[in-house]
C-alpha cells in the first residue's frame, strides 16, 4: 500500500513474495539477526531510466514517508525498510517485458545494469518439487537443514542454493514413493542423495538453475567453503542414517536430538 501511494515514477503492475518468505522455507533467526523478508515490485520501464534510479528513487520516496524515516537503507538490488525488533523488508524492483514479452528484470544499483531473473518460475519450481515429495516435506526438511546451518555455524550455503541442490534430489519418478513417506524418511532420502551426489564432485560443481538456462547458481561459492559443506553433508548423513535405523524408540530419539 505504502509503494503504491509513492510519487515514485514506474507504473507498477503487482507483487510478489521473493526467497525463503515465498518458498516457504523461512526460519526463526538466530539471536541478534531479523527476518529478512523479500517484496518485488514488478513494473513496466521508464525511459530513460538506468537500473540505479529504480532503486534509488525507490529509497528516496519511501524515506519521504513519517512512518518509515530513518528506517530505509539501499542496497545492491533493493531498498529495505528496517523495522524494530527482529524484521525488516527488502522492496526489490523488477521490470517486466524491457527486453521483449515475458522477460523479468531485477536492478543492479552497484553496477548500474539489469540482470535477467525468473524468480516467479524459481517459486513454481520450488512449489512443484515440493508437491512431487508431498505433505510439504521437501520445505520442511529445507528448514531443518537451514536451522541445523544457523545454529552450528559449521557450514556455509546460500539459502537459495541450498534450496535448488535439495529441490534437484527430487524426481518425477518419486511421486507417493516409500522414499518419502514422512518427513524423517525425507530428510534421510534428500541428504542420503546429495551426499552421493557431492562424494562424486571433489570440486565446486555448477549448480544450474532450474528454470534460467545458463546460470550457475554456485559461481560464488568459495571452494573451501565447498569443500567444508561435502565434507559435514556426509558427516550428517551418518548422524541420520544411524538415527533412522534404530530399532529402540528412546533411543532413537537421543541419537536425532
Amino acid at each position: 500500500s505504502a509503494v503504491r501511494q509513492l510519487d515514485w515514477g514506474p507504473k507498477i503492475l503487482g507483487f510478489e513474495e521473493q526467497g525463503s518468505w515465498a518458498h516457504g522455507t523461512i526460519i526463526k533467526p538466530q539471536s541478534g539477526s531479523s527476518f529478512d523478508a523479500d517484496l518485488l515490485v514488478l513494473v513496466e520501464p521508464v525511459p530513460d531510466w538506468t537500473p540505479r534510479d529504480y532503486v534509488n528513487k525507490l529509497a528516496t520516496e519511501l524515506n519521504l514517508m513519517p512512518a518509515y524515516k530513518d528506517k530505509v537503507r539501499r542496497f545492491s538490488h533493493c531498498a529495505t525498510i528496517e523495522y524494530a525488533g527482529e524484521r525488516k523488508i527488502d522492496i526489490a524492483p523488477c521490470l517486466v517485458d524491457r527486453q521483449y514479452p515475458g522477460t523479468h528484470e531485477v536492478c543492479n544499483r552497484g553496477s548500474d545494469e539489469f540482470e535477467r531473473s525468473e524468480p516467479l518460475a524459481y517459486t513454481d519450481w520450488v512449489t512443484g518439487q515440493n508437491g512431487i515429495a508431498g505433505s510439504n516435506d521437501l520445505k520442511k526438511a529445507t528448514r531443518l537443514l537451514k536451522y541445523m546451518r544457523d545454529i552450528k555455524g559449521n557450514f556455509t550455503c546460500p539459502s537459495f542454493l541450498l534450496t535448488t541442490l535439495l529441490g534437484y534430489r527430487v524426481h518425477e519418478t518419486d511421486r507417493n514413493s516409500a522414499q518419502f513417506a514422512d518427513l524423517p524418511t525425507t530428510l534421510k532420502t534428500l541428504v542420503d542423495r546429495l551426499d552421493d551426489w557431492l562424494q562424486a564432485r571433489p570440486d565446486r560443481p555448477e549448480v544450474m538453475n532450474p528454470v534460467f538456462y545458463g546460470d550457475d547458481q554456485a559461481v560464488e561459492w568459495e571452494q573451501a567453503k565447498y569443500v567444508n559443506f561435502r565434507d559435514k553433508v556426509n558427516l550428517y548423513r551418518s548422524w541420520i542414517d544411524d538415527a533412522f535405523d534404530e530399532v529402540d524408540k528412546e533411543e532413537s530419539i537421543g541419537k536425532w536430538r
